[in-house]
């Protein structure tokens, strides 16, 4: 059985690539920060799939927490008679909508500290566990290619997941370890407090496919990603956003 850990997996975008990477056969390990409840929800939908799956509490903004959440990996992977795992997604996040005039250096940190710097430190401290032969998928998002006002910091760590993405295929290629990243469009989801129907009226026109995105609609090229039928792809970033602003 291959395994894959999914950070911020309790919810919107974690939630369902955990449930369709359970449907691939995965084994399933999710992370949640503050909300258990959701995370034993998306555990339970998977047992009652069939599935394997297993919740990790980790906040990704917080590195020092580190060292003691691959303790809990080892322990888990133990218990399911594996001493790695094949798959890191690093997913977890949370936007802020504020001009660049008004952010404040706090705001600025804690974006770092969850979309770039955590990603970072919380792959070198896994990459051990790695099976050779694994991947590495990190969500970035299609801000990085359309500049929408009011995500600079959001876009610009999301675009610093980006380059290293390629970084990461470049290093860890010798193992045979690919790492490639997804860039989401507009998700409905309650990342940055969810979509009004007036925004996503907007976004949806926006849209080549004139909606916006479901959750599943990027678990799915997750797991798709991680076949052994997508061997081949490595260094790249993926949108999957219906043809947004194009």
């Amino acid at each position: 059985m291959k395994i894959v850990i999914i950070t911020g997996g309790s919810r919107g975008l974690g939630a369902s690539t955990a449930i369709e990477c359970a449907r691939s056969g995965m084994g399933v390990i999710v992370t949640y920060n503050d909300n258990p409840g959701k995370a034993d929800e998306v555990v339970g939908a998977v047992v009652a799939g069939g599935g394997t799956a297993a919740a990790l509490k980790l906040d990704v903004g917080d590195t020092g927490l580190f060292p003691a959440f691959r303790d809990a990996v080892v322990a888990q992977l133990t218990a399911w008679g594996r001493l790695d795992f094949d798959y890191l997604v690093n997913n977890a996040g949370y936007g802020l909508f504020n001009p660049i005039a008004k952010v404040t250096e706090a705001q600025f940190d804690g974006l770092l500290n969850v979309h770039l710097k955590g990603p970072f430190f919380l792959t070198q401290t896994l990459l051990p566990l790695i099976a050779d032969g694994g991947q590495i998928i990190n969500i970035t998002s299609a801000t990085t290619r359309v500049a929408t006002a009011g995500v600079a910091p959001y876009a610009a760590f999301k675009g610093g997941l980006e380059v290293l993405t390629r970084y990461m295929a470049k290093e860890f290629g010798e193992r045979g370890i690919r790492a490639n990243s997804i860039a989401p469009g507009a998700i409905r989801t309650e990342l940055g407090g969810g979509l009004n129907g007036e925004f996503e009226v907007m976004l949806a026109g926006q849209t080549a496919l004139g909606r916006v995105g479901e959750p599943e609609e990027i678990g799915s090229v997750v797991a798709s990603l991680l076949s052994t039928g997508n061997r081949w792809i490595n260094a790249q970033n993926i949108e999957v956003a219906g043809g947004y602003i194009i």
